[in-house]
């Protein structure tokens, strides 16, 4: 049983649908080139790009994901948020490798890395970038429908069909109108975002009170529900890892590197990320408190056994009608505007740097902006054929950054080496590339096979992730040294011989 009232809710829900397709043709009119698609002629102001950064960064999935966290380890959940926020804005203040890479004025991460490592290296980070970022967007289709199912009460025989509907708005206005589009519809919806989390929250607060919350809390898992160090399925090695992949998102993240690469300038870019940081406090929070008070009010056998279910029943029942259908449009809103980001993202890389060996910058403006529109359709279809398959075998946080690592591992270290090592080189970049996205990977596949999973169980995600930015370090160091070791020793034979 469920609040939302078809009519008066899905009402709410389809005029703001209708409202962003005609933003997308309306904006469509002043893309002229592929750096308006792309990074919107990189003219973007402090105050569109925070709100653009924030709505990208929240959106069905990152809720699902947090609620989750929330459901199973309590306040401890938010431990992503804080994590999050410190090094938002450290980055910010300090400019740490986003000050150079505004500066180099690149439309992407490899573009950048070309003029340090060579074309080669720039087509592999490509490779594997676009590889993390489509396996990272691969739940994304599914998981939104789920909330739409569980919120909405609709039939889960239509999901596949929802999800599909789902992909083709989103993909209609970002194709039309590329980065401009986006970021027009990115504002309006955080701000739509901003209400429905507000009026929700505070809902809860009313409904089922803050001390019920942190007495169930409590009672479940005790310290550790508030203290992630002595919870005994997280621990020092979950803060770790979490730093470790939250440090190397803010750096490489496409979706987050492609609003400070359309700033007007390096400094409107550091003040995006320290001004949106405390945002990333509330976008973990939020839902981390939603899951909580899912776990007061919905049992597991209620949602299949699933906690990543819980927080959608619960908000089912326990918003009226009118708040519930803000709230979905809301999230949806939220969800669109992350879809749309990721596409956009992905689609660059693939049209900037690995299709760069085919057109070298020769193409003529209006076939660049089509060859990335058709980019996007084939990524859509990709994402719809890939949810539609892959099974979840841990929580929806472990296989966001597990993905994320594949790429975000190797490509913080290239960024890093390149901004500020001089004797980094291509030969531990290639290193790099191969040994960041084995690691990751090696463990993900692995757990879909039945005769190790037991040892990924063993190992566990975050060990596996923490060892993934060990070794591609190591791998960066070792090959860059080996390379100058042997061209010195070349040299030093060529003097004798000579």
């Amino acid at each position: 049983m469920t609040n939302f009232n078809w009519f008066l809710d899905g009402g709410l829900v389809g005029f703001y649908i209708l409202l962003s397709l005609i933003v997308g043709i309306f904006i469509k009119k002043y893309v002229r080139n592929v750096n308006d698609f792309l990074v919107a002629g990189r003219s973007v102001d402090l105050h569109v790009g925070m709100a653009s950064l924030a709505a990208t960064e929240f959106g069905i999935i990152t809720c699902m994901a947090a609620s989750q966290l929330g459901y199973r380890y309590g306040f401890a959940g938010a431990t992503v948020g804080v994590i999050m926020t410190i090094v938002m804005f450290i980055v910010g203040k300090t400019g740490f490798c986003i000050e150079p890479l505004r500066k180099a004025g690149v439309v992407t991460i490899p573009e950048f890395f070309e003029k340090k490592f060579g074309s080669r290296v720039r087509w592999a980070s490509g490779v594997v970038i676009v590889l993390g970022g489509l396996l990272n967007m691969g739940v994304f289709l599914r998981t939104g429908g789920e909330f739409l199912v569980y919120v909405a009460g609709l039939n889960p025989k239509y999901l596949e069909i929802t999800m599909t509907v789902l992909l083709i708005i989103v993909a209609l206005y970002t194709i039309l109108g590329g980065m401009l589009s986006v970021l027009v519809t990115d504002y309006m919806q955080f701000l739509l975002m901003s209400i429905g989390l507000i009026l929700t929250t505070f809902t809860v607060f009313i409904k089922v009170g803050w001390n019920k919350l942190f007495d169930t809390v409590i009672t479940q898992y005790g310290a550790g529900g508030i203290n992630p160090f002595v919870h005994p399925k997280l621990g020092w090695q979950y803060v770790l890892y979490t730093t470790l992949v939250l440090t190397a998102t803010v750096l490489t993240w496409q979706t987050m590197v492609s609003r400070v690469l359309s700033a007007k300038d390096e400094k409107v870019a550091k003040k995006m990320y320290t001004k949106t940081s405390i945002f990333y406090i509330v976008r973990s929070l939020i839902p981390v408190l939603w899951g909580v008070t899912a776990l007061v009010l919905v049992k597991l056998d209620a949602v299949g056994g699933n906690p990543l279910y819980a927080m959608p029943k619960m908000l089912s029942v326990l918003l009226p009608s009118g708040i519930i259908g803000l709230l979905v449009a809301a999230m949806l809103a939220a969800d669109m505007s992350t879809d749309s980001s990721y596409l956009l993202g992905w689609a660059s890389v693939i049209y900037n740097d690995i299709l760069v060996i085919f057109h070298k910058n020769s193409w003529s403006e209006k076939r660049a902006i089509f060859i990335n529109r058709i980019l996007i359709g084939i990524i859509g279809v990709f994402l719809l054929l890939y949810g539609l398959w892959y099974p979840l075998k841990s929580d929806l946080w472990i296989y966001m950054t597990l993905t994320a690592t594949i790429y975000s591992v190797s490509v913080s270290t290239l960024l890093i080496a390149a901004c500020y090592w001089e004797k980094a080189n291509d030969w531990g970049a290639f290193a790099t590339i191969i040994i960041g996205a084995l690691i990751p990977g090696g463990f993900l596949v692995a757990q879909q096979i039945p005769t190790l999973s037991p040892i990924t169980d063993a190992i566990g995600p975050y060990y596996s992730g923490i060892a993934s930015f060990v070794f591609a370090w190591i791998a960066m160091v070792a090959g860059s040294l080996l390379k100058i070791a042997i061209k010195e020793k070349d040299g030093i034979l060529e003097e004798e011989i000579a």
